[in-house]
């Protein structure tokens, strides 16, 4: 499979199946794109078909009227030599895989721990209802969180490092309970040989010294919860009495960050309807000192009336377009900044397993609720038909695990003939649950988004390696 496409002055020229980019000039990329038209890639053998004297009768004949014909054979000379190495062309040797992925033991390897389900904020666009997802306010025992964590030993394997993340609501909330299980923790690792790498989420209200102090000695990262612009914030991110949290958080945010060298964190915003202006954000970020980046688009009910819509996209894609332009400028000026969906592995990238299915979630990956029930992660909390079991009695529906284990960009008609398919792994399930009622399907605008968001990382890779 070929993905071809111009950004920023770049020809670039995507081989899906081998994850090799191609950067060219015009001519090639034009008799790329023919071949491509040819059916090329659609050929049982694209070397044996390149080397057909029709298949470069067929060339010279579409493009004999803008190239000149030494130029178009030296070309096709170069696209012969890249398919013979497997970079153009290349056939699909992922599907065999599939049946031993669906087929693996479940080994659990990271539980979002939910830590507090209560917030001292009132998010418009919040999923979980202000912490309380669709239940009850309620915070995490030690009891129930040291469950959680054997549990988690107990299901990991022959896996030595765990990761745990503390979320909410607001975990801090709970502050206690969160360095009360971290010291559990790390008893148990020379008990069972095992690492956690801990995380927290927080919107930083509670956010001090002593918590800081706390967070730099044990977490493995944190994220940090701020939406960009103090009038977007502030919008969006309201205390209950809708004063505005940026003024009050932004300092201890800028402090965390230094003091963790600008390294194992991110700054982690949304964007809504109500500014399709993101890149601003973004570089808003960047000025207030902050390194790590993330700005993810809100979903939300069609009804909501932040959320984004189809006839947001064209304005979408011209803000990923500016802030790719942008962040490549600020990286030649010695500025810059890593933004979450603009970083991209083409040297190796994820496993074959990553490659197919994605983030783990209710297999590798499971949500731990304050009394203990198990569900496949965060977003699925409350939906009692995804509820997996509980920290006492483990998982007591497997067949839910297998539903989510069979789940791949194979399984997903939609995700077949995608370009980005090996980069999103087949997108958020809990997203295609959310707005087609399965997992097997996806969230048609953050597809778009996606493909967007893939074009410019390449773009950026591309810019920068001159």
């Amino acid at each position: 499979m070929i993905h071809q496409y111009v950004n920023n002055g770049y020809h670039i020229v995507l081989d899906v199946n081998s994850g090799s980019v191609h950067v060219v000039d015009e001519l090639c990329y034009d008799v790329i794109q023919a071949l491509d038209t040819m059916g090329i890639d659609q050929a049982e053998n694209p070397v044996e078909e390149l080397k057909k004297e029709e298949t470069a009768a067929g060339l010279l004949e579409k493009l004999s009227a803008k190239y000149a014909e030494s130029d178009l054979k030296d070309a096709y000379g170069d696209i012969v030599e890249l398919t013979e190495a497997g970079q153009l062309f290349t056939k699909d040797i992922y599907e065999q895989y599939i049946g031993e992925v669906k087929q693996r033991k479940t080994v659990v390897k990271a539980l979002c721990m939910h830590i507090a389900h209560d917030c001292n904020l009132a998010c418009k666009y919040c999923f979980a209802e202000e912490g309380e997802y669709h239940g009850r306010r309620a915070l995490m025992s030690y009891e129930v969180g040291k469950k959680a964590l054997d549990f988690l030993i107990a299901n990991s394997g022959n896996r030595r490092n765990l990761e745990v993340d503390f979320f909410g609501g607001e975990p801090l909330m709970n502050w206690q309970v969160v360095k009360d299980l971290v010291a559990y923790g790390r008893e148990q690792e020379k008990i069972h040989n095992k690492n956690f790498r801990f995380t927290i989420t927080t919107n930083g209200v509670l956010l001090n010294d002593e918590v800081q102090e706390f967070v730099n000695k044990e977490m493995d990262n944190v994220v940090l919860s701020l939406d960009g612009r103090k009038e977007v914030n502030d919008k969006m991110r309201p205390f209950r009495n809708g004063k505005g949290s940026y003024d009050l958080i932004v300092p201890k945010f800028q402090k965390l960050a230094d003091s963790r060298n600008q390294e194992k964190y991110y700054v982690r915003g949304t964007f809504t309807r109500d500014n399709l202006d993101f890149s601003k954000d973004v570089l808003h970020f960047a000025d207030l000192g902050f390194k790590q980046i993330s700005i993810e688009p809100v979903v939300g009910e069609d009804s909501d009336f932040y959320s984004i819509k189809k006839e947001d996209l064209p304005k979408i894609f011209e803000e990923y377009d500016a802030l790719a332009k942008a962040l490549v400028e600020r990286e030649k000026e010695g500025k810059g900044v890593n933004f979450f969906h603009f970083m991209i592995d083409l040297d190796g990238g994820p496993c074959v397993a990553k490659r197919l299915s994605g983030c783990g979630s209710g297999t590798e990956y499971l949500a731990v609720t304050p009394w203990g029930d198990l569900y496949p992660c965060h977003q699925f909390v409350g939906e009692e038909e995804f509820l997996m079991g509980n920290v006492d009695d483990g998982i007591v529906k497997p067949e839910i695990a297998e539903e989510f284990r069979g789940c791949s960009v194979y399984s997903k008609e939609k995700c077949k003939n995608c370009f980005a398919k090996f980069y999103c792994s087949g997108g958020c399930m809990a997203n295609s649950q959310k707005f087609h009622g399965s997992i097997h399907d996806t969230y048609d605008i953050g597809c778009e988004m996606e493909r967007k968001r893939v074009e410019c990382a390449i773009m950026m890779k591309a810019a920068l390696a001159e």
